[in-house]
């Protein structure tokens, strides 16, 4: 066994057997990390440079200002108001409560960007609502949590920001012009399949539709969407770069949940503050420990042999397409979203742009399997997180997802044969600028 191929097995078997120990990602991808760069000789001062290079990037400096501002908007009152929106929206259909769930948090996922904030913020509020008009319990986990997906794809995703900056030179407003129409497609599929059950089960309707009452809703919810805005105008039409849209929408939004909603005081907005520190501590350790697992992979040049076998064991690229699908949907089982992001692009993007796959397209794929991972067990940070608010056993809420799974894989096939729909977007608004 040459040496390389027997730092590949530490690099990685090392790896996953942390994975499986249950040890945070960060420590199993740092210290997988250290015991490649062992096993080939190379001076442990390597990693303390390619830590700071992994977070000494301007474009990541949008990362913790989206977050921030997420934060800032979901603490400040503007849940209500969104789910009063969506409720003049959808409410009036059949399983209304279903599809307002569904429509609040395309609203809200384009404030915070994380499905985790999305299923506390939201869930904490609807899944009782749902309950108390008769909807079963798990049922309205199993809405809740599949629908938070959507402001993954919807933008200002910190997200989309890690990809484009991991994959190299993509244009952050191109990727979240991309993101609208799969996040739509989403919503709908899951509505649908909230319909078809909602009939089965005969779940109430809401009350009937009025214009007047959109119209107010619109108007009082402005405020908030504004926000979104500001960023992706603000970055698609060269006005100023996602960094800087990201600052100016967190000054943005602490004036509108301070000034005018009033759901923060100076207190809340510190306590907040706080809370964004330690998400960001999080974020930011594991770009910093990915790009010495990235490091580490290149310089053994793993990117280039996966890609290898993969087109040696097939050269059809439907099926090359769903098996990057699947080797990203099994990634997503066991690790966060980010760690995935930062190290499964580099081998697996090559290997799309040489089926035909656009970047842009793929990143909207790997945002969504990630998406699906987070609601799959043993990881699943979303799945624990909705069963955490709703008081109900995990195994009856995966149960009730098993429906809304087959929605989810039903839209990502269909973003990932149908280049159009993450594209059509970003190709008719940049060639209109």
């Amino acid at each position: 066994m040459s040496v390389d191929t027997m730092a590949i097995a530490i690099l990685l078997g090392s790896f996953f057997v942390m994975v499986l120990l249950r040890f945070p990602i960060a420590y199993a991808v740092a210290l997988s990390s250290v015991f490649c760069l062992l096993s080939q000789g190379l001076p442990l001062n390597t990693i303390c440079q390619q830590m700071v290079k992994g977070i000494s990037s301007f474009s990541l400096m949008a990362v913790p200002f989206f977050i921030t501002m997420g934060c800032l908007m979901g603490s400040g009152g503007i849940s209500e108001k969104l789910i009063a929106l969506a409720n003049a929206c959808v409410g009036w259909m059949r399983g209304g409560m279903a599809m307002v769930n569904i429509v609040a948090s395309y609203f809200f996922g384009g404030i915070s960007g994380s499905a985790a904030a999305d299923t506390a913020s939201l869930g904490s509020i609807l899944i009782p609502m749902m309950v108390d008009q008769g909807y079963d319990d798990d049922f309205s986990t199993a809405v809740t949590i599949t629908s938070s997906c959507e402001g993954l794809l919807v933008p200002p995703s910190h997200n989309m920001v890690i990809y484009a900056t991991t994959a190299g030179s993509l244009s952050v407003g191109s990727l979240f012009l991309a993101g609208y129409i799969p996040g739509a497609l989403l919503a709908l599929s899951l509505m649908i399949g909230s319909y078809i059950i909602s009939l089965k089960r005969n779940y109430p309707k809401g009350e009937k539709f009025s214009i007047k009452n959109l119209l107010k809703q619109i108007l009082i919810s402005f405020w908030a969407l504004a926000a979104i805005l500001i960023v992706v105008c603000g970055v698609v039409g060269g006005k100023f770069t996602a960094t800087e849209s990201a600052a100016i929408a967190v000054i943005y939004s602490l004036l509108v949940s301070v000034f005018i909603y009033r759901g923060l005081d100076w207190k809340g907005v510190w306590r907040v503050i706080g809370e964004c520190v330690d998400t960001l501590a999080i974020v930011l350790i594991l770009i910093a420990t990915s790009n010495i697992f990235g490091y580490c992979l290149t310089r053994l040049h793993v990117p280039e042999l996966a890609a290898n076998a993969m087109v040696g064991f097939t050269r059809n690229p439907i099926v090359l397409a769903l098996l990057l699908n699947l080797i990203v949907l099994v990634l997503g089982c066991i690790m966060d979203m980010a760690p995935i992001i930062l190290i499964a692009t580099p081998i697996l993007l090559p290997i799309a742009v040489s089926i035909g796959l656009d970047p842009i397209q793929f990143g909207i794929m790997m945002v969504l399997n990630c998406g699906i991972g987070l609601l799959t067990p043993p990881v699943g940070a979303v799945l624990f997180i909705g069963s955490a608010v709703s008081k109900v056993p995990m195994e009856r809420v995966v149960k009730a997802t098993l429906p809304f799974y087959l929605c989810m894989i039903v839209t990502l096939l269909l973003i990932t044969f149908v280049p159009a729909i993450s594209l059509w977007l970003p190709q008719m608004v940049t060639g209109m600028i």
